[in-house]
């Protein structure tokens, strides 16, 4: 569920005063409100659809409203519920904090408290269904996704990632666009303490500059045009768990100074915001720059560099790791194709002796293209979508002396370029680069504007 939908609450309150003027007042803010007199109808309503919130009254007619929440806490999906107690004293109450209960207010309720904790309990509800459906998407990349380590440069990294993953020092993961820099950080984290807490991935690239201050740290309701709430930053977000900062070093130098402050206090204030908040992130960062020079040229701090760079993971390109490569193709022929689809010794050749510039990305999008537009179920050389791979087919020998791997990059993005009619995008995602890469090579190599 987008955090800007909405907040869904159900009211569970036989008092037809109180249920009307929470209706009322819930449905002011804009809010999705269902109001129902009983548990019965309550438990029926919780499990037909999604609430953030429920209100729920402690004493009502038939199914008390402990009863209820011993139901409602039997469903892995249930919503957060704020109990309604006229004393807060009681047994009954306790009882219910006890038994999970988000919180309780008392009555006769008022509407600021309500509002309070209710979007406090809609923000929990909404943050832990994001953290369990991304724990299932990284157990789903870990059943699936099983790490190739025939090359001692993989088993010396994972050896590294072994030792380092338990610990709460920050790493930087360093290599090429598409050698697996993403996988190397969902690893790390993991296979660390934080494993059941969030692992939020923000690309400092792929945001306007105005836009990232807002992204880290928060916002508050009113703190510039369009902040229409108050919204966490992904260091609130990933408190307690782990904040991967993919392309790091295209943080602008003042953003850079906002975040070693963070880093060095474990405190943020969010934007339009006045209270400090203490957070506690553990920072992976990832570049696709050779950070020492960036440094260098005084594009990146030094001392932001000393912070992040604790553990290093030096991810080498593909090509300098090839016996990584068939285990990786017969890993993405079984993902894409199931175990009824291979590979003639014809195909694996062709596959085995290319370059892959887009590394581990482009190699895993060439095989699923592969897979997908060939209805054979053993794929030949023919089926291999590859720049320049029909001309190596026939078998025409190059003359000269041997290609540099600039000119073999260059006529792998020319041909790319060819085949997609000049649609960057689509090139981009053929090659397994951003387009913003693929922007910077063009011009490189004079290939376009």
């Amino acid at each position: 569920m987008p955090r800007d939908e909405p907040i869904a609450v159900l009211v569970v309150e036989d008092d037809h005063t109180v249920g009307s003027f929470l209706e009322q007042i819930l449905a002011s803010k804009d809010w999705n409100v269902e109001w129902v007199e009983t548990a019965e109808d309550g438990v029926k309503a919780a499990r037909e659809s999604e609430y953030d919130v429920v209100l729920l009254d402690l004493f009502l007619p038939g199914m008390s409203g402990i009863e209820m929440l011993r139901q409602l806490r039997l469903d892995d999906s249930a919503p957060e519920v704020v109990i309604m107690t006229g004393d807060p004293s009681i047994d009954s109450a306790v009882e219910a904090m006890r038994l999970g209960a988000f919180d309780y207010v008392e009555k006769p309720v008022k509407p600021k408290r309500i509002y309070h904790v209710s979007e406090q309990a809609a923000a929990r509800y909404r943050l832990e269904r994001e953290n369990k459906l991304l724990r299932r998407a990284i157990d789903h990349q870990h059943m699936h996704g099983r790490v190739v380590r025939d090359s001692p440069q993989m088993q010396s990294l994972l050896e590294v990632v072994e030792r380092i993953a338990p610990t709460e020092a920050p790493v930087l993961i360093t290599g090429e666009t598409g050698v697996g820099k993403g996988l190397f950080a969902k690893m790390v984290h993991t296979e660390s303490g934080r494993a059941e807490q969030a692992f939020v991935h923000l690309n400092c690239g792929g945001l306007q500059e105005q836009l990232v201050e807002s992204e880290l740290f928060g916002h508050e309701k009113g703190a510039f045009t369009g902040a229409v709430a108050t919204k966490p930053g992904l260091f609130e977000v990933a408190h307690r768990g782990t904040l991967f900062l993919d392309e790091v070093t295209e943080l602008t130098m003042p953003m850079q100074a906002n975040l070693l402050q963070v880093l060095d206090s474990g405190e943020l204030r969010r934007v339009g915001g006045s209270t400090l908040r203490r957070v506690d992130a553990r920072i992976v960062a990832a570049t696709n720059k050779d950070i020492a020079e960036e440094v260098e040229a005084g594009n990146f701090r030094e001392d932001l560099y000393f912070r992040l760079n604790v553990v290093r993971i030096e991810i080498p390109p593909l090509r300098e790791r090839r016996r990584d490569i068939r285990g990786l193709i017969e890993l993405y022929v079984e993902r894409y194709g199931g175990p009824e689809r291979s590979l003639t010794p014809e195909a694996l050749n062709v596959l085995e002796k290319y370059s892959w510039p887009g590394n581990v990305r482009e190699l895993s999008n060439t095989v699923q293209r592969a897979v997908l537009l060939s209805s054979n179920s053993e794929l030949d050389a023919a089926d291999i979508p590859l720049p320049g791979a029909s001309t190596r087919r026939r078998g025409r020998a190059r003359s000269g002396p041997p290609e540099t791997l600039k000119d073999v990059e260059r006529r792998a993005i020319e041909d790319t370029l060819a085949h997609t009619g000049g649609n960057r995008a689509a090139a981009a995602r053929l090659l397994g680069i951003d387009v913003k890469t693929l922007r910077t090579k063009i011009r490189m190599y004079e290939l376009g504007d």
